[in-house]
């Protein structure tokens, strides 16, 4: 059981980063030149976007460090029953 989770873990883990580094092309393909045509010719639009990848790398990294007290709790359960 418990290899199973760690597994699942590690799959979602890898997830995670493809979407990480999704996120951080295309905020490296959006470069200065085009934000700043963007913000001058629509404000409400560029903050969105901004906001929009700024929120999306936040959420990545809350899943990331839930993965991470995931495998430690996991790590933990399995200990305990080898000692059980």
């Amino acid at each position: 059981m418990f290899m199973q989770i760690a597994i699942g873990a590690i799959g979602i883990a890898i997830a995670l980063m493809v979407g990480y580094l999704v996120i951080a092309q295309v905020r490296a393909s959006l470069s200065s030149s085009t934000l700043a045509t963007l913000n001058a010719t629509d404000p409400l639009s560029y903050n969105l976007t901004t906001q929009g990848m700024n929120n999306a790398q936040q959420t990545v990294f809350a899943g990331f460090g839930l993965i991470a007290v995931g495998i430690i709790v996991l790590a933990a359960f399995g200990l305990i029953q080898v000692f059980q």
